[in-house]
């Protein structure tokens, strides 16, 4: 796992609005990745709707939002549709930054193993280098959490 002062492994991948978004696009502002399992289920979908409810607190304080799993972007379209939101989310169907990052791990359900994206939250400051992690993020209260440290910074 990554920790503060590490730099931030680069990434490059593609992401709702028809772009590109790599980590270098984003030199000199901080930037909020976090990382969830799939989009339109309970829990993302309520992260998803907090950070969206933060996203011009964050706009103030100069820090980027984007949203990353491994669905695709016709995922991402319809979700950010169904629930009017207005953040960036990013594919890595891949999962090379889903593993850069160290969020995609082994879980178990039932007692069935199976590889998935752990929720998780990086802040990275303007220079490229880790802030902060949330591992294991629990909602409630998360985005706030996160809006407060990038205020910090």
């Amino acid at each position: 796992m990554l920790r503060p002062g590490d730099a931030a492994p680069s990434f490059s991948l593609p992401a709702t609005g028809g772009r590109e978004i790599s980590l270098s696009d984003l030199e000199g502002r901080k930037v909020v990745l976090y990382f969830y399992p799939k989009d339109d289920t309970s829990g993302c979908t309520r992260e998803a709707q907090d950070f969206n409810a933060l996203r011009e607190a964050f706009a103030a304080c100069d820090t980027e939002v984007i949203g990353v799993s491994a669905d695709g972007l016709s995922s991402h379209d319809k979700f950010k549709t169904k629930y009017g939101l207005d953040l960036t989310l990013a594919s890595d169907e891949a999962k090379g930054a889903l593993e850069a990052y160290g969020v995609w791990v082994e879980k178990s359900m039932y007692g069935r193993k199976y590889m998935g994206v752990e929720r998780s939250t990086v802040l990275i400051d303007r220079d490229g280098r880790i802030a902060r992690v949330w591992p294991k993020v629990k909602v409630p209260g998360h985005a706030q959490e996160v809006l407060e440290a990038a205020r910090a910074l």
